[in-house]
């Protein structure tokens, strides 16, 4: 499988299924998508940004529930194969993705997946097992969130460095040694703990420790 990122702003997203993991992929794309959760019953409470539909459809519903919502996205999340299937089907059929919970790694039913996520703006990390090993990709993402937890700082305050380079006269590659270094160092990532001016300092700091005139 080759990793894509997708845009859901001002899309819509059908989940089909109420119990935990409906609950999961609806919080996941309620951060850019309008979210539409079809199910008889909500086993969990943090439906709060998504449109509950109370009812239970039926495999012959699939393609009237998918024309109706027009979703760029559908979750078939049941604990119903037969259901999940005529869903699926529904959406392929209509042009929308899909995402099917029960495929278990197998990726036989021609789904997304939707990997684990650490996101700090402008920083979006996925991680991805092929579903063979969700544990390992839940380990991973809590590894990079407690080790680079300022990545959105970082991303943000080199990306400004690199235009002030630039601006400056700066040759290219003289300025992307210097961005390199900056990224790499303990100093600027600790710093940054302490907030974007005093890691900005930092990496000043940092860069002109560099070989060579920077300015």
């Amino acid at each position: 499988m080759i990793p894509l990122m997708h845009d859901f702003e001002g899309e819509t997203v059908l989940v089909v299924g109420g119990g935990p993991v409906g609950a999961r992929k609806a919080r996941t794309f309620a951060t850019e998508a309008s979210v539409v959760v079809l199910s008889p019953e909500f086993g969990d409470r943090t439906f709060a940004d998504a449109e509950k539909v109370r009812a239970a459809p039926t495999p012959e519903d699939a393609t009237d529930w998918v024309e109706r919502t027009d979703p760029a996205l559908v979750v078939a999340a049941t604990d119903d194969s037969d259901l999940n299937g005529a869903f699926s089907t529904a959406a392929a059929e209509h042009g929308a993705l899909v995402n099917r919970a029960d495929d278990h790694g197998d990726q036989s039913f021609g789904n997304i997946v939707v990997p684990a996520t650490v996101r700090d703006d402008p920083v979006t990390l996925a991680i991805a097992t092929g579903g063979r090993a969700p544990a390992l990709s839940k380990h991973l993402r809590e590894r990079f969130e407690d080790e680079f937890g300022n990545a959105g700082l970082m991303a943000d305050l080199v990306g400004d460095l690199r235009e002030d380079l630039r601006d400056r006269g700066v040759p290219p590659a003289k300025r992307r040694d210097a961005v390199r270094f900056v990224v790499r160092s303990r100093e600027v990532w600790k710093a940054l703990d302490s907030g974007r001016s005093k890691g900005e300092q930092v990496a000043r700091d940092v860069i002109g420790e560099l070989p060579g005139d920077q300015t």
